[in-house]
């Protein structure tokens, strides 16, 4: 995200922020999002702890949203799969309600709102890319191709590579994001732990999770 982040918006209080997991609590599955994507057209992908657990084939534990990342130049096309609701874009303690072009281009988070009844769906993170290769919104220096990065489930849904899954969960390494990494590390080959750690030695010298790689 922009350090520099647009004015307006609204800056939602303490109780407001504390409420937010209610306003996700009948957000899509996988399966829903990936139905609703079908022929889309555009590269995309489930992210952050839902993608780990399709990585698993399982859920291994509960989620309070559902992440998918476009490329941010797909945003027009993936929005209108979704008529009748609203996407209002977040950051910092802030909500922007249907946002102006000039806060898209400035905060990257996306969430989607069924304006009949308020309650938040989805979570669509717009990401920077050249093209058709990706590029890590930590370190524009990281650029892979769509295709190396997303892998698909047995049923077709596209998910983020474990790596750079836990590369992302690796800057705030709260409590479910270390359980997250102790749970996945065991199953991911020799060749996926050695780029998650050459990865964190890039993006986040000297973390703990390096030692345990």
């Amino acid at each position: 995200m922009s350090e520099q982040l647009p004015g307006g918006g609204i800056e939602l209080s303490p109780e407001e922020i504390e409420s937010l997991p209610d306003r996700w609590s009948s957000c899509w599955t996988a399966s829903e999002v990936a139905q609703r994507l079908t022929g889309i057209g555009t590269p995309w992908y489930v992210a952050a702890g839902w993608a780990l657990d399709l990585f698993h084939g399982r859920q291994t534990r509960a989620h309070g949203d559902i992440e998918i990342a476009i490329p941010a130049a797909s945003f027009p096309r993936v929005r209108d799969r979704f008529p009748g609701h609203v996407f209002d874009a977040a950051g910092s303690g802030r909500i922007w309600e249907d946002p102006a072009p000039e806060v898209l281009t400035a905060v990257h988070q996306t969430w989607l709102r069924d304006p009949a009844t308020g309650n938040y769906l989805l979570d669509v993170f717009r990401e920077p890319h050249d093209g058709d290769l990706w590029i890590c919104r930590r370190d524009e220096r990281l650029r892979l191709p769509y295709s190396d990065i997303i892998h698909h489930t047995q049923d077709g849904i596209p998910y983020l590579a474990p790596e750079l899954v836990l590369l992302f969960k690796a800057k705030h390494a709260r409590r479910k994001d270390r359980a997250d990494f102790e749970a996945t590390v065991p199953h991911m080959s020799s060749a996926q732990r050695g780029t998650l750690a050459e990865l964190l030695a890039r993006v986040h010298p000297e973390h703990p999770w390096i030692a345990d790689l």
